[in-house]
């Protein structure tokens, strides 16, 4: 069985192409900075796993993931090899992902971007019509009453 999960940070944004052709396939590479659980001379360590995603895991990808994102991905490991431009065997190892979700709230992550600036401009935000609390659930203005469908 070869099956792979992973939780981790994506190191940049996705790099999103499209295969050409009528049915245009979207392709997403990224790669997760994955924590090691025992730290060398205490200071944390990372491997760093790249990935691919295809279709419509792709285009979410586009969508939604920033550089420094925590999510879970699960897949399967692919190892492939071709020849460089020097003529040298290049051999690679990457996690095609059949499944990726979010591992944190949004207030979570917009903490982690703020106390780990980047150098290129942030991506816009989508607006927000209420007010997000501290544990990510958005407030309801007081004077509003909802009836709830169930007791």
């Amino acid at each position: 069985m070869n099956k792979v999960v992973l939780m981790g940070r994506l190191t940049r944004d996705p790099e999103v192409r499209y295969s050409a052709g009528e049915n245009a396939l979207a392709i997403a590479r990224y790669t997760l900075a994955v924590d090691r659980r025992f730290r060398r001379d205490g200071e944390a360590t990372a491997d760093f796993i790249n990935c691919v995603s295809f279709g419509r895991t792709a285009e979410f990808a586009e969508k939604y993931f920033r550089q420094g994102l925590r999510i879970v991905v699960s897949g399967r490991i692919q190892t492939g090899s071709y020849t460089n431009r020097e003529g040298q065997k290049v051999y690679t190892t990457e996690v095609v992902v059949e499944e990726q979700e979010f591992a944190e709230s949004k207030s979570a992550s917009d903490n982690y971007a703020a106390s780990h600036p980047r150098a290129e401009a942030p991506a816009p935000s989508m607006p927000n019509p209420g007010a997000a609390s501290t544990d990510g659930f958005m407030n309801i203005p007081d004077g509003i009453d909802v009836e709830l469908p169930f007791n």
